[in-house]
């Protein structure tokens, strides 16, 4: 799992890139310095992207638990699941719209 990167993951990320330049949607920054790392930020329009993977953040679309080490698991996601909830409490606190994508929704919705 340490090879899993957190940024320029090709499904994800990347679809998601082709995605706005196909609908020609400018003004997008990555690697914007804002609290909880956004993968974009619309800066003009105070808009931070984050594309979440649905295994890491705990999405139920796959349902998929490991079964080895499964309590350390079980505690990795709901430790991400918190982090998230402050870093969209913590923006909104300071006037930035947060939008939240699954990763499931861009495989199967964008493309």
């Amino acid at each position: 799992m340490r090879a899993v990167k957190s940024s320029g993951n090709i499904s994800t990320e990347g679809r998601f890139i082709r995605l706005m330049k196909e609908k020609h949607i400018t003004g997008w920054r990555r690697n914007y310095k804002l609290f909880g790392k956004p993968d974009f930020v619309f800066p003009k329009r105070r808009l931070a992207v984050f594309i979440d993977g649905c295994f890491w953040h705990g999405h139920n679309c796959r349902n998929t638990k490991p079964k080895q080490h499964a309590n350390y698991w079980y505690e990795k996601i709901t430790r991400n699941k918190k982090r998230d909830r402050l870093v969209t409490r913590t923006l909104r606190q300071h006037n930035w719209q947060v939008v939240r994508i699954w990763e499931c929704n861009i495989n199967t919705r964008f493309y």
